[in-house]
């Protein structure tokens, strides 16, 4: 059973269904939840998980009616399928949830728990409350496990699937002619985010920026990758925009998106990472409602919120977060990049420098020792 509750979740638990399957083919059947990805594997999910993507403490208030019926549900589908290992993937509040539903009703089914919460960046209890829910957990960083070995959770480091990523594939000239570009007119991505709360704050900031910059460089191409869960929404959110983003969803084109793009203008995620890969340039942009932000503030303990800035301990790409994210700040961060060639070569070296201390030379595919551990997992329980 595999359980995911938004996009980065269902590409993670789409890539270890597919590990699994290589090397237990007839032997495995999958069942959970999860969204387009996932249903590729075969994992039909239920009900629509874009309901569960919610990031903020005001907004998980709001929504933990839904979320603890979604959790229950799921529960019961784990129930009615019994399988001999639940797999729960990243959503912190959603999965503990489940976690915490299935325990009570098949207590002896092993669950692990892949990607946890960032202890390290704030609420250090929630090792202690993991270690006390799940079996096992499978970490994307190296950082991750003393947190919670020393609470007594067996951790297993497999990797972040955004540092194996490759760009060798990508095309930036098929970019250019899918848009209509010439080869010298600059390339903007903007990516609001695959959560629906991310998308709605962001729109109207990043909106602006847009119609900044393209006011000044009338040979400027927007595009904007974004994930199916959530294209509707994006198309709503922006139609208004006086410049109308390209939106992409095939996985071919915003690879060649991230290639060829002359800088990004990115909400804060796993996809700043990806960009770093591609060696694309960006100026990362963050809000939260304000009661979270006024929360979360007194809890976070490092200074910045993007990965490769944290690994390289100081701001390689520029954050402008909460009140700073603003139309003209974000418009003038960005337009540095897009107008100084040399500004963005020495970004594009301090983003690989921080990859590298993010360890990515050190990383196998994680999707294969995501597999490699929850099958460690079935045959220590005898399942397998």
């Amino acid at each position: 059973m595999l359980v995911a509750a938004e996009a980065s979740g269902d590409n993670l638990g789409a890539a270890l269904a597919k590990a699994l399957a290589a090397r237990l083919g007839g032997a495995v059947r999958f069942v959970g939840v999860g969204g387009p990805r996932m249903a590729e594997a075969g994992i039909a999910s239920p009900f629509p998980i874009a309901e569960l993507s919610i990031l903020g403490l005001v907004e998980g208030l709001l929504a933990y009616p839904r979320v603890r019926r979604r959790a229950v549900e799921t529960a019961e589908l784990a129930v009615r399928e019994a399988p001999d290992v639940a797999v729960l993937i990243d959503s912190w509040g959603f999965t503990l949830r489940v976690a915490q539903q299935t325990r009570r009703r098949l207590p002896d089914l092993p669950l692990i728990k892949y990607v946890g919460p960032q202890v390290w960046a704030s609420r250090p209890g929630r090792a202690a409350t993991l270690a006390k829910t799940v079996d096992h957990l499978l970490t994307l960083h190296r950082f991750d496990a003393p947190y919670f070995e020393r609470e007594g959770l067996k951790t297993t480091f497999v990797g972040s699937p955004a540092l194996t990523k490759s760009f060798r594939a990508a095309d930036p000239a098929r970019l250019r002619a899918h848009i209509g570009a010439k080869p010298t007119d600059p390339i903007l991505l903007v990516l609001l985010g695959s959560r629906p709360g991310e998308i709605a704050r962001l729109s109207a900031p990043f909106g602006d920026a847009v119609r900044r910059l393209a006011a000044e460089r009338p040979t400027l191409k927007v595009v904007m990758p974004v994930a199916s869960t959530v294209a509707d929404q994006v198309r709503a959110q922006t139609a208004d925009w006086l410049i109308q983003p390209l939106l992409i969803q095939d996985q071919g084109l915003k690879d060649d998106a991230f290639v060829a793009a002359t800088a990004a203008l990115a909400c804060s995620g796993s996809v700043t990472t990806e960009l770093a890969l591609a060696g694309c340039p960006m100026v990362v942009g963050y809000r939260l409602g304000a009661l979270t932000h006024a929360i979360l503030k007194r809890l976070i303990t490092t200074p910045f919120i993007t990965l490769f800035n944290i690994a390289a301990g100081r701001e390689v790409a520029r954050e402008l977060v909460q009140d700073r994210c603003t139309g003209p700040a974000l418009a003038a961060a960005t337009a540095l990049l897009l107008d100084d060639p040399e500004r963005r070569a020495a970004q594009i070296e301090d983003q690989a420098a921080a990859l590298d201390a993010m360890g990515r030379r050190d990383i196998s595919d994680p999707a294969e020792r995501a597999a490699d551990a929850v099958i460690d997992v079935l045959k220590g329980r005898g399942r397998i």
